[in-house]
């Protein structure tokens, strides 16, 4: 390891004495910089992020709509994105390059969005083109890195949304008889379940043999899903919506796309992170719900709505751990040297790739 690569990985460990400031000490800080920046400052925080953190969010919501209030947010030159480097990087993108987008810590990954990376998808692209010819269009979930954003803007395809995701399969389709989905094979799955395409027409590119799995002729094959999955959302089994039924009969169970097929089919509701709020805030007091999405959103969830019986329908379910990385102390550490001047972890998209990818963002936040 070079004496570059070690002061680096030492920038990104967390200074001693954040952890040995008191709660008190710590949320003392962040109103004091709040306060002394003012507009400079823009927080915005993701609906999976702990409360010690999202009390300071200046917005709320999920990683598209953060990133378009970046975007809209004019007078801010320092923000510093509570969730992870995808959102962080597609706040990047959008926004100017005077702007400053920072990530309180640069550990803050996506297991989703790190099962697709740039050298496989286009391995991957290479081969799928040989098989099926100029017939594809790619498409990826906003849980993507900016590589392959780009890769998908530079192919003619767009992102998707969970919320949108059915929307854009089907314009997906009016430009081309097959489409390749990345890098979330149960979001792909689910939606194009939902629009009419059968699990037999569905194939499965795995990137870590370089092979597509399916069983069947290939010109039957309409949607190649790429093996991915979000390591919360995949541990929400068949097993949990059975055990949910037996004890609470008469409780709704709302799960997240992202789960798998098997699990949202015996789901009664499945739908966005914003679909889920919205469904148990517009339900009747005294309605019984088992959420299937992330703890800590769940936790809030609970805590918004006493007058509802609410729970987690994987009771054993752990929060978003890469998400959990951003804390308290790590938060006052990175506005600490932006009151210094310094701008800790800034995230930063090369420019080619950052306006392919805003390419392909743009195909689908032109469709309303």
């Amino acid at each position: 390891m070079s004496i570059f690569q070690t002061a680096e990985k030492q920038s990104n460990i967390l200074p001693e004495k954040y952890r040995r400031m008191t709660v008190l000490e710590l949320e003392s800080r962040v109103r004091e910089i709040k306060e002394k920046l003012g507009k400079k400052l823009f927080i915005p925080g993701h609906h999976y992020q702990k409360d010690e953190v999202i009390q300071f969010a200046d917005a709320t919501g999920d990683s598209l709509k953060l990133a378009q209030l970046s975007e809209e947010n004019k007078d801010a030159e320092y923000i510093v994105f509570c969730g992870v480097h995808f959102m962080a990087e597609t706040a990047d993108i959008l926004t100017t390059p005077v702007q400053k987008v920072l990530l309180p810590d640069m550990r803050a990954g996506c297991s989703m969005a790190d099962m697709a990376d740039i050298h496989q998808t286009e391995r991957a692209w290479a081969k799928l083109v040989n098989i099926f010819g100029e017939t594809m269009l790619p498409l990826t979930y906003v849980n993507s890195t900016a590589a392959i954003k780009a890769f998908v803007g530079r192919h003619g395809g767009a992102t998707v949304t969970s919320s949108n995701a059915e929307k854009m399969v089907s314009w997906a389709f009016e430009q081309r008889p097959r489409i390749l989905f990345l890098p979330d094979q149960h979001l792909g799955r689910n939606t194009a379940y939902n629009l009419g395409v059968g699990l037999d027409e569905m194939a499965v590119w795995n990137p870590v043999s370089d092979k597509l799995e399916y069983e069947g002729p290939l010109e039957n094959v309409k949607v190649i899903l790429w093996k991915g999955h979000c390591s919360v959302h995949e541990n929400f089994t068949v097993e949990n919506v059975k055990e949910v039924r037996k004890q609470y009969p008469e409780m709704k169970i709302i799960v997240h796309p992202e789960c798998k097929r098997e699990v949202v089919a015996i789901s009664d509701m499945a739908g966005s992170t914003n679909y889920i709020i919205e469904a148990i805030e517009n339900s009747k007091p005294g309605s019984s719900w088992a959420i299937g999405t992330e703890m800590n959103l769940v936790n809030r969830i609970i805590n918004q709505h006493p007058d509802k019986h609410i729970l987690s329908l994987n009771p054993h379910m752990c929060p978003c751990l890469t998400m959990n990385r951003i804390d308290l102390p790590h938060l006052v550490w990175c506005l600490e040297t932006i009151e210094r001047g310094e701008g800790h972890n800034r995230i930063q998209v090369e420019e080619q790739t950052a306006a392919f990818a805003k390419l392909a963002l743009d195909r689908m936040l032109e469709r309303p």
